[in-house]
C-alpha cells in the first residue's frame, strides 16, 4: 500500500514587482484575465486574480483574504449569508446549530469579533480561520499604495 501524503494545504506564492509582470506578459504577448479589469483598486484586483490561481494550484478558499464572488476584501463582505458553511462550520456555532455573526470595525487599528447571540463566542477551527482570513485581510487592505502582484511559482 502506498503511503499517502495527504493534501497540501497552502500553495506558496512568491512577491513579484509590478515591472515584472508587465514584462512577462509583453514577452509571453498575453493579456490578463481580465474578470477584475473594472476594479478601481487595482491592488485588489491584484490579489484577487493572484488568489485566484493559487486557488487553482491547492490553495484553500477558506484562507483567502479576497472574496471571488463578492469581489471584494473578504473582511468586507463575510458577514454575507453566502458566507455560513454549516458543513465545515465557517461562521456557524455547532453548539447552538445557528450562523455567527461578524463584527468588522475598519477603523485604526481595526478588529473583527465573531459572536453567537445564544453562547457568546463559538470557538472552533473553522471560525479561527475565517477569524485569521478576515485579519489578514483587512491588514492587506490597509498595506499602502504599493501595488503588490503575487506570481505562482513555476515547477
Amino acid at each position: 500500500m502506498a503511503p499517502h501524503a495527504g493534501p497540501r494545504t497552502r500553495t506558496s506564492l512568491r512577491l513579484v514587482c509590478p515591472e515584472e509582470v508587465v514584462l512577462r506578459r509583453s514577452a509571453a504577448g498575453s493579456r490578463p484575465r481580465g474578470r477584475y479589469d473594472d476594479l478601481a483598486d487595482r491592488r485588489l484586483a491584484a490579489i484577487l486574480a493572484a488568489e485566484d490561481t493559487a486557488q487553482e494550484h491547492g490553495l484553500s478558499p477558506h484562507t483567502r483574504t479576497t472574496c471571488y464572488v463578492h469581489r471584494c476584501w473578504v473582511h468586507q463582505c463575510v458577514s454575507d449569508p453566502l458566507h455560513v458553511i454549516v458543513v465545515t462550520g465557517h461562521r456557524w456555532c455547532r453548539r447552538c446549530e445557528c450562523p455567527v455573526d461578524v463584527d468588522v470595525d475598519e477603523s485604526a487599528p481595526g478588529s473583527i469579533r465573531l459572536s453567537c447571540d445564544r453562547c457568546g463566542e463559538p470557538d472552533s477551527a473553522a471560525n479561527r480561520e475565517v477569524l485569521s482570513s478576515c485579519r489578514t485581510s483587512l491588514a492587506a487592505m490597509r498595506g499602502g499604495d504599493a501595488p503588490t502582484l503575487y506570481s505562482v511559482p513555476g515547477p
